[in-house]
């Protein structure tokens, strides 16, 4: 027992002298380093041995703190003196150096972990970042087509569909094709919804869907005429050159572990009826359609709760990426509406 309490007092008197010189080299920044760099070694030290930091870890705190501490030292400051503004001097120089938000807010969490430490070890009285808000992360608006280039996918997928002179295997392709993009279009699943919907799904005599989504969770989903047509025209074909997929479980049964159409056969598809529909393959994916099923609706005015529903989003704020096309909306309706904007008169 003596020997272990022996150990600690000597532990602390050599965390104690280690304080003081760093208070002492402060203002100075010993070995090359800009000033507080042993404050940060303090902290570095303290986060690979209490908090067991990884190596990597420890390597990016480092390379972060010494460029706040250059950041301070160009202005006259150092840790023990930064104010709520040299911070945010520091964010906004970084975003001015290019670095993403999710970048900077990194950096920044490794700050206020500093900062939170020399409070905590009473090298400072304050923390001056707790007043400091992180850079806010831009969510990136959703890919989406337009109207026509739907109908331009559409049409590409369609072609040679109905010339009986064609070979019955790239009429079944374009079928197939047409009834997956028609459907995608008129109900915004999810690729993985899509591919697995049941054989059953084309036979209802309900025009309406029943998924069942993430977590288990169903909802009831419309099926517009044009997919309800495409799908038998899809099966027809199917069972002419198919027979035995044709009594198989899934609308678009394969050669799979599934049984079913995977996710990855028809982006790939669906890249190649892009090229031939004269639209740049990166722009189309199957959550691109999702989008574009939407942002469509709200452009024609549906309800965002609506949209919400049929997307199958748990929260609206989810579907609320797409409020980009009610902002949109607003403005044209006070462009054509307002009685301000016609002719200037009253």
């Amino acid at each position: 027992m003596g020997g272990e309490s022996g150990t600690r007092k000597k532990e602390t008197r050599k965390n104690e002298a280690r304080k003081k010189e760093a208070r002492k080299n402060e203002a100075n920044g010993p070995g090359g380093g800009p000033p507080g760099t042993d404050l940060a070694v303090l902290f570095l030290d303290m986060a690979a041995a209490e908090r067991g930091a990884a190596r990597n870890t420890i390597e990016a705190y480092r390379r972060d703190l010494r460029d706040y501490l250059s950041f301070l030292a160009l202005r006259g400051g150092a840790p023990a003196t930064a104010t709520a503004d040299l911070v945010r001097g520091w964010i906004a120089d970084l975003h001015a150096r290019g670095l993403q938000p999710a970048s900077a807010a990194r950096r920044l969490s490794c700050v206020r972990q500093f900062h939170k430490f020399l409070y905590a070890e009473g090298l400072r009285g304050d923390d001056p970042t707790g007043v400091v808000d992180a850079p806010r992360r831009v969510r990136p608006l959703p890919k989406v087509l337009g109207v026509q280039e739907v109908d331009r996918l559409l049409a590409g997928a369609r072609e040679g569909l109905d010339d009986p002179a064609r070979p019955a295997a790239q009429r079944l392709r374009a079928a197939r094709m047409t009834c997956l993009l028609e459907t995608l279009y008129a109900t915004g699943l999810r690729v993985s919804e899509l591919v697995s919907l049941p054989r059953a799904a084309a036979h209802a005599r309900d025009p309406l869907l029943v998924i069942k989504g993430k977590g288990g969770r169903e909802r009831l989903t419309p099926l517009s005429e044009p997919a309800r047509a495409a799908m038998g025209v899809y099966l027809r074909l199917l069972a002419d050159a198919k027979p035995d997929l044709a009594k198989s479980h899934w609308l678009f049964p394969a050669d799979s572990e599934s049984g079913h159409l995977t996710r990855q056969a028809f982006a790939r598809d669906l890249k190649d009826a892009a090229i031939a529909a004269g639209l740049a393959p990166a722009r189309v994916s199957p959550h691109v359609l999702r989008h574009a099923f939407a942002s469509h609706l709200l452009q024609n005015g549906a309800d965002l709760r609506v949209v919400q529903e049929l997307l199958g989003h748990a929260d609206v704020s989810t579907t609320q990426i797409y409020t980009h096309v009610l902002d949109e909306r607003m403005k044209a309706m006070v462009r054509d509406l307002h009685p301000l904007n016609d002719g200037g008169e009253r």
